[in-house]
């Protein structure tokens, strides 16, 4: 179980993400909803320890107290971010990517293991093993960017807007691959553009602005929320 209670995060006088508190368990999809700058991404790199936290903050995992723990010791951890943009390294090819993932010592011993079930739940990456990153689709390059942070065994694994710039088709494939993996026991907290799709896979969902936590509850109740649909699913308020 991951718990965050009180985390805020400043860039000097502005509060990027202010107080917010939140949850997420095994096998559970967990949606960030909001507006571009609300504190989505600098709430994700916070929790991962890229970004510091003000003084106050609690993150924990299973128990663990992470708050003060540097990024590399967050993944020893259990836990794994997978960035707005990817973050792969495109000159490497898609195996050495994955083999990049499995550096923790968590996850050293069971590396065929990791590597089994991510070319299972991604299988167009068998076929592209010794493929230089940059040279596959968008879509691809998320599979290996995903799929690095899997090779990790994480017990949490973040999501910064995985669907963007994708088309349908691979949206569609990458959303039942995060089902996939909450099924696999894997604790899922998405921030993410699609909410209409984010909140059909989600169970619970949170929904940011300036940088607080301002609604939250579980997925289906959002879906039929009136304010949530005006925000993020295009449908049109009623009069009254």
């Amino acid at each position: 179980m991951l718990e965050v209670s009180n985390l805020s995060v400043a860039y000097g006088a502005h509060r990027a993400v202010d107080e917010v508190s939140l949850m997420v368990g095994p096998r559970e999809i967990v949606v960030i909803l909001g507006a571009n700058g609300s504190g989505k991404t600098s709430l994700l790199k916070a929790i991962a320890g890229i970004q510091p936290a003000t003084p106050g903050a609690h993150i924990a995992l299973g128990g663990r107290e992470l708050t003060r723990l540097r990024a590399d010791q967050i993944v020893e951890a259990g836990l794994a971010l997978v960035p707005e943009g990817r973050g792969i390294f495109g000159e490497l090819s898609v195996e050495e990517n994955l083999l990049l993932g499995a550096f923790a010592r968590r996850a050293r011993a069971g590396e065929a293991a990791n590597r089994t079930r991510v070319l299972a739940l991604f299988p167009r990456l068998r076929e592209r093993m010794r493929q230089e990153v940059r040279t596959m689709s968008g879509g691809e390059q998320q599979m290996v960017a995903i799929g690095r942070a899997l090779m990790s065994a994480p017990d949490i694994l973040l999501l910064d807007e995985p669907s963007l710039g994708l088309s349908p088709l691979l949206c569609g494939e990458l959303f039942t691959a995060m089902t996939r993996i909450a099924d696999a026991g894997i604790g899922v907290l998405l921030v993410e553009q699609n909410a209409r799709r984010s909140l059909a896979i989600a169970d619970r969902g949170y929904v940011m602005a300036n940088g607080r936590v301002v609604g939250e509850g579980q997925a289906v109740a959002l879906r039929t929320d009136p304010a949530v649909q005006r925000a993020y699913l295009g449908v049109a308020g009623g009069s009254g």
